[in-house]
């Protein structure tokens, strides 16, 4: 890091050009991001549902129904012959389409699931073929061109890729508009913390340089695996983040070593020898929390992994790099004006002050933060639904005209099918049907047997019968749940359908299913994410600071700030306080993806202060040996720097509690929380706290792991500058007095 910092020192000018001929290259590749990108559907590889997908795709030449278009009568009911001739007529436009297969309407085949209980509505169902990009961009023409009003019937949208397609839709909206707000107010902020405005547009231009490098590396990652589209909102939010964070910790070493009388040049070397090392440690311990993603089979998921690696890398790399050659080629226009250290004195006595009272001041924030984090304890999680996009969008008025009016939920049919060869006989297959349709969630079952309903064989077999029938010698059932069902524990229906005895062996798929399975191996993987997150970045910090304590404080402090965020996502979004004000439909469930996503992030970034202020103690305890008077100049120095970062990382994600979007709002409160409580409580009052209580046991270490840290640990003090240092003490006032207690 020395090294790095004499070569910034030795080519600003080289580097700067470098950096200013890379942004608009990696800016105009990486605005084609978006173009290969993917969107991502609930489904889990090598699962059970997925088995059925293909069995179904291969065998039948059908799927699961994702679109659905709701035909409500003005006058009369559906059966009457004109608005039957309407709807039919809708039926067959649809069935033209290329992308279009498996068109079912209620006027062709009479089933009473797709008839409403007033008679006033009907559905069409029908199957997009494709992948989820492919359908989606190919609905954003095709649902227009289906919403149809006319005197006889009014023509809606809706299904689970409508759903799906709006939900994209909506947050890129959310998200541009966010940004819109965040950029400038992110600057104004900048200007005001630094006081200086070059420092503050140095320090945007590097978090926009961490963006668009992530950008284009997404892009060109794409080229060899999926990557979800949405890896591109984290790197805008992510990258101008970090790019803020190192810059704003950078920038303030560099202020310290000119107020102590080091010349520019000297100056910039001791930054990111010092303050540059910490950073990568920082970056270090967030690039860990979100490659754990890469446990889950899911590329949605580890699309965020690649994003939060780039963004990281994109981020130390302006810090590090960049931004010195900045600093030393315009370093008079970073330095702090003069009078600036009334923040720095306000936290240096309030450290004094938690000093003083280690216990009651560390009781009182644990049992503020243990109130915070106790809904946690009523966590739910489910799965999405249409509840997800705000009042009034169009797929969510057909799904809850839908759930308001029929009683079969026809859109979530679940398939039932048999093992190749295994065709069971007739009477095999209908006692099975029979008994499938008996299950208090099920609205009637059709089979090769006929209908059945409540145990009953309600219609025989129609010229259909032969089409559940597969060439492998399968057979299909087709089970429709009822909106009751789909109402309540939908992986429980799923459950108890699979353990139904069945005269051979089968396999369950359909939609519901798909969710399910995805839940299921998204929780199974969680013990393994948290595990590897704690473990690594415990490691991280023994290797900074040579301790086996301070890891473990640390880790139960991040978690501690966790609970925080879970318990907001539970007392906010499933119970549903504040639904009014934030403006969404509370579902009483959690669907679990989103809040494994922010674990990871917050985890990171709550690392990320731990890292700030746990290595300049452990420097000045290095340099004074006293505990007390290390915490206290800790603080003093790093609580400014970690206020003013967390400050802005608060305003860039709360900006997203305005979106339609209940999974961006709880990133985006549930984010800002976690960071609030852990620049304020758990920083610079429990960490100062434990460490005056710890005293000495703060730095121990069992011999082998102490021979370990010297010759591998990275938090030795970097070679002393090239000038004469003639420094002033920084710690004025810090250690003297006796030591409390």
């Amino acid at each position: 890091m020395h090294r790095l910092g004499r070569l910034a020192v030795r080519w600003p000018g080289t580097i700067l050009l470098v950096a200013a001929a890379l942004l608009p290259l990696l800016g105009l590749f990486g605005a084609g991001a978006p173009g290969a990108l993917q969107l991502a559907r609930w489904d889990a590889p090598g699962t059970e549902s997925v088995r059925v997908q293909e069995v179904l795709r291969e065998q039948y030449g059908t799927g699961n129904p994702n679109l659905a278009l709701l035909v409500t009568a003005h006058t009369g009911d559906v059966d009457d012959p004109e608005t039957a001739a309407a709807g039919q007529r809708v039926a067959d436009e649809l069935a033209e389409h290329p992308m279009v297969t498996d068109v079912t309407a209620y006027w062709t085949d009479r089933d009473a699931a797709l008839r409403a209980d007033d008679g006033a509505r009907a559905l069409i169902l029908a199957r997009l073929e494709g992948d989820a990009t492919e359908t989606r961009a190919e609905l954003a023409d095709l649902s227009p061109r289906l919403t149809q009003e006319n005197d006889l019937v009014s023509v809606a949208v809706g299904g689970q890729e409508e759903v799906s397609r709006q939900v994209g839709e909506q947050a890129t909206a959310d998200f541009l508009t966010a940004e819109l707000i965040v950029l400038p107010t992110v600057t104004l902020l900048l200007a005001l913390v630094y006081r200086r405005t070059v420092a503050a547009l140095v320090t945007v231009g590097i978090g926009l340089f961490s963006v668009l490098a992530t950008l284009a590396g997404l892009r060109l990652i794409a080229q060899f695996t999926p990557v979800s589209t949405f890896a591109a909102n984290l790197a805008l939010v992510l990258g101008l983040g970090l790019g803020i964070d190192y810059c704003l910790f950078v920038i303030n070493r560099y202020r310290e070593e000119r107020a102590a009388g080091l010349p520019t040049e000297a100056a910039v070397t001791r930054a990111v020898a010092v303050a540059g090392r910490t950073v990568i440690f920082s970056g270090v311990t967030v690039a860990i929390s979100l490659a754990a993603l890469l446990v889950f089979p899911f590329f949605f998921l580890s699309s965020f992994a690649y994003a939060g690696v780039l963004v990281v890398l994109a981020s130390v790399a302006g810090a590090t790099l960049v931004l010195p050659a900045a600093l030393a080629r315009f370093g008079h226009r970073f330095e702090a004006p003069a009078g600036g250290q009334r923040a720095a004195r306000w936290w240096e006595g309030a450290a004094r002050f938690v000093l003083r009272r280690p216990l009651v001041t560390g009781l009182a924030a644990l049992g503020v933060l243990l109130l915070a984090a106790s809904p946690v304890l009523g966590l739910r999680f489910g799965l999405p639904d249409q509840r997800t996009l705000p009042e009034g969008t169009s797929s969510r008025v057909v799904a809850e005209e839908t759930a308001e009016h029929f009683t079969a939920e026809p859109t979530d049919t679940l398939f039932v099918v048999t093992e190749p060869g295994a065709r069971p006989d007739a009477d095999q297959t209908a006692r099975y049907a029979a008994e499938l349709s008996r299950h208090a969630g099920v609205f009637h079952v059709v089979s090769p047997a006929g209908t059945h309903r409540d145990g009953q064989l309600t219609e025989p077999p129609g010229e259909a019968a032969a089409d559940l029938t597969g060439p492998d010698g399968s057979v299909l059932l087709t089970v429709v749940p009822t909106q009751t069902a789909m109402a309540g524990d939908v992986p429980g229906l799923v459950a108890d359908l699979r353990n139904v005895p069945a005269p051979v062996p089968t396999e369950v798929g359909g939609y519901p299913a798909e969710t399910s399975d995805f839940r299921s191996v998204l929780l199974s993987r969680v013990p393994l994410l948290a595990a590897l997150v704690l473990v690594a970045t415990a490691v991280v910090l023994f290797l900074l600071t040579g301790s086996v304590l301070l890891p473990v404080k640390a880790t139960l402090l991040n978690l501690l700030s966790l609970g925080v965020m879970f318990g907001a996502l539970v007392w906010i979004f499933q119970d549903g306080n504040l639904s009014g004000l934030l403006g969404f439909t509370p579902t009483g469930s959690i669907e679990p993806s989103i809040p494994m996503l922010m674990f990871c992030v917050t985890y990171g970034l709550s690392m990320d202060y731990e890292v700030f202020l746990l290595s300049r103690i452990a420097e000045e305890h290095r340099r004074t040996g006293d505990t007390h008077a290390a915490v206290v100049a800790g603080v003093r120095r790093t609580a400014p720097l970690i206020t003013a970062a967390a400050g802005i990382l608060v305003v860039t994600f709360a900006t997203y509690a305005t979106s339609g979007v209940v999974f961006l709002k709880e990133l985006g409160i549930g984010t800002a929380l976690v960071i609030l409580a852990d620049a304020t409580l758990i920083r610079t009052v429990l960490l100062p706290a434990f460490m005056r209580l710890a005293g000495n046991a703060n730095w121990w270490a069992p011999r082998p792991l102490r021979t370990f840290h010297d010759r591998f640990g990275l938090s030795e003090e970097p070679p002393p500058a090239p000038a004469p240092r003639q420094e002033a003490p920084t710690t004025a006032g810090v250690a003297a007095g006796p030591p409390v207690g």
